[in-house]
């Protein structure tokens, strides 16, 4: 083991630092949404079910590799491989896996940084600046590069400073920070019409959706809403204490990670029903609600400008939540590639930092100069093939290649009772045989 490694100075700042990488856009964005256009209470109680059934064994997968191996993916999954051939391939699943963080964390940038202009603009608007509102609100090349620029500036800048210092004190401030504006907004909706209805819609299951495709969609959901795939889990493992109870620290980033994905869905359901109550069109022609992107930068500031000053300041606190979601979420991706970087022993962490975020922005700017044919690409690369094969094959590595005894005696050092508890007469079986074919059936039935 590493002793000179970082750690997390407490478990409040490990659980804020790994809700933060696990709560991010797909919580806030694509899960109400979904959870709307699929039977509403039916599609929240399978995707409690599939939380349970698959991301939280791959969560545990992923933090005990980390923990374990004290070190990023590719070393990590290269020692449990061993020197021969299998750690070879390991070390390949490990590369494969900061490719997908680079790539993943190059289109969430832009993405970023479109939030980060939908909170400054009607800000601008407030302080009477109307030429810089204007600018902010016109799409363009120039504007959203300076825009992702600002978010990986703000990333880079918070993996500059280091673990404790840069991650885990920023997460300790915006996690809270985002449940209490995500709360403060939720009851401003429910005082408009049509937000009962919409709440409805959200929490009464249609048992008629009940569907293949609709469980295949909610296990896709619970697992990427982990940020499994990535390397994200592993390193954040590395990082955290030997006396941690691993099975229940990871049972309340899995809990806080549902329970903001909950409430996400009592905001962004409602809200489209109130819009709908204003007359936006939230709907499209087949009946189903307008895609997750429509809904979030068409229709939400259009119900905005109905309620006028009330409306402006939604607005603005709505944008400043999903900005806080993102950031939280890139600051893990920077760090995996950086720690991997750094664990060489060729380049000092601050290098690394700037060499990483560099090169991913260059890699945001290509997305940027030729988005029509890059950026949707990029998008399904890493989320519809990589993460799940990535979380499969480290789910194989640590059932199949880390031995019994090696998980065993990782669980026992915070957690001593571990043997007689069913965690472990179940987790070691369900990682070999289970955790690795689901994902392969959300990979297979997307193809």
């Amino acid at each position: 083991m590493n002793k000179t490694r970082a750690q997390f100075s407490s478990r409040f700042g490990f659980l804020m630092a790994a809700a933060g990488a696990a709560v991010g856009l797909g919580n806030v964005w694509s899960f109400p949404s979904m959870a709307a256009n699929n039977g509403g209470g039916a599609f929240l109680l399978l995707y409690i079910l599939m939380a349970f059934v698959l991301a939280y064994p791959a969560l545990m997968a992923e933090l005990t590799l980390g923990r374990y191996a004290q070190s990023g993916v590719i070393q990590a999954m290269s020692r449990v491989g061993g020197s021969g051939t299998a750690g070879r391939l390991g070390a390949g699943i490990g590369g494969l896996a900061i490719l997908t963080a680079c790539l993943g964390q190059a289109f969430y940038a832009i993405v970023t940084g479109w939030l980060i202009g939908f909170t400054v603009t009607p800000l601008l608007d407030v302080l009477g600046l109307d030429a810089w509102a204007t600018a902010f609100g016109e799409a363009g090349f120039w504007k959203d590069w300076w825009l992702a620029s600002a978010a990986m500036l703000i990333t880079v800048a918070v993996v500059l400073a280091g673990v404790n210092k840069g991650i885990e004190r920023w997460s300790k401030r915006l996690m809270p920070l985002l449940i209490v504006l995500m709360l403060a907004l939720i009851v401003a909706v429910m005082t408009l019409p049509g937000a009962s209805q919409g709440l409805g819609a959200y929490l009464v299951p249609d048992v008629s959706r009940l569907s293949g495709q609709l469980v295949l969609d909610a296990m896709g959901q619970a697992f990427f809403s982990l940020s499994i795939g990535v390397g994200a889990m592993v390193i954040y493992g590395s990082y955290l204490s030997r006396e941690a109870h691993l099975p229940r620290t990871g049972a309340q980033v899995m809990f806080i990670d549902m329970g903001v994905a909950f409430i996400a869905g009592l905001l962004i359901v409602p809200s489209m029903f109130v819009a709908d109550e204003l007359g936006v069109d939230i709907f499209d022609a087949t009946g189903q609600l307008q895609s997750a992107s429509t809904l979030l930068f068409d229709v939400m500031p259009a119900m905005f400008a109905q309620l006028g000053g009330m409306g402006t300041a939604l607005e603005i606190l709505f944008f400043a939540l999903l900005a806080i979601a993102a950031l939280t979420s890139m600051f893990p991706v920077l760090e995996v590639p950086v720690a991997t970087l750094a664990e060489t022993g060729r380049v000092s962490r601050t290098r690394a930092t700037l060499l990483m975020g560099g090169l991913i922005f260059a890699i945001s700017t290509l997305i940027l100069r030729h988005f029509e044919m890059l950026f949707g690409l990029a998008i399904e690369v890493t989320i519809t093939y990589n993460m799940p094969l990535i979380g499969a094959l480290v789910c194989l590595y640590v059932g199949w290649l880390l031995s019994r005894n090696a998980k065993l005696q990782e669980l026992r050092q915070g957690a001593p009772e571990i043997e007689d508890t069913l965690f472990w007469k179940l987790w070691p079986w369900y990682i070999r045989f289970v955790c690795p074919l689901l994902p392969l059936v959300v990979l297979v039935n997307s193809l």
